[in-house]
Order: C-alpha cells, then sequence, then structure tokens
C-alpha cells in the first residue's frame, strides 16, 4: 500500500509537468497511468474489504458472545447487567451554553484571523 501511495504521487508529479508543458501526449501518457494505479487501489481496497468482511464478528452468535462475557464477569467477581440504564446527561444551563458558544466564535475568529 505504501508502494502504491508512492507511484500515485509520482504520478501526481508528472501530471503537474505534463500540464506545465501542455505537450498533449506527454500528458495521455500520465493520465493513463494515473487510471492504472488507480485501478491497482481499487483492486486492493476490494480486496483488503473483501477479506475484513470475512473475519467479522457476524460468524459468532450472540448467544456465544453473551455467555463468554457472564463468564468473564463471574470470574472477575463482578455483575453485569445487560439491561444499559441510560445515564443523566447533566443539563447546562442556557446562560452557560451562550457563553461557550461566544467563547467558540471568538476562538475561531482567532484562528482564522
Amino acid at each position: 500500500m505504501k508502494q502504491l501511495t508512492r507511484n500515485m504521487a509520482g504520478v501526481v508529479g508528472g501530471m503537474e509537468k505534463a500540464m506545465q508543458s501542455m505537450n498533449l501526449e506527454q500528458i495521455s501518457m500520465v493520465m493513463d497511468k494515473f487510471e492504472q494505479q488507480f485501478e491497482d487501489l481499487n483492486v486492493q481496497t476490494e480486496s483488503m474489504e473483501s477479506s475484513i468482511g470475512g473475519v467479522v464478528a457476524e460468524d459468532v452468535p450472540v448467544e456465544q458472545v453473551d455467555q463468554l462475557m457472564l463468564q468473564i464477569a463471574d470470574e472477575a467477581g463482578l455483575e453485569l447487567n445487560n439491561s444499559l440504564v441510560a445515564s443523566q446527561v447533566p443539563n447546562i444551563p442556557l446562560s452557560q451554553k451562550s457563553d461557550n458558544l461566544a467563547l467558540n466564535e471568538r476562538l475561531y475568529k482567532l484562528r482564522n484571523s
């Protein structure tokens, strides 16, 4: 993958030179090379995705995962509660939200000036 990245960087550099010279033959050759590199990248990406797709947790039944989690929790002396209670999100007063918004706007202006 690193080699492909280097190849793509070289092709882009070649594109810049070809565009500066406006040599249509050279531009065509560089574009053909770019297309080939892009196709190679697609093949590698598809290969990786199919390999990873075959290894995902879909192959393991959920019941087995739950059972293993309970077993590990028992061994560690923990009580595992499968029904997670939604945690209470603290309410931020509106004045504090306004202060935060003003600070964020000020920070944005400082960064972009």
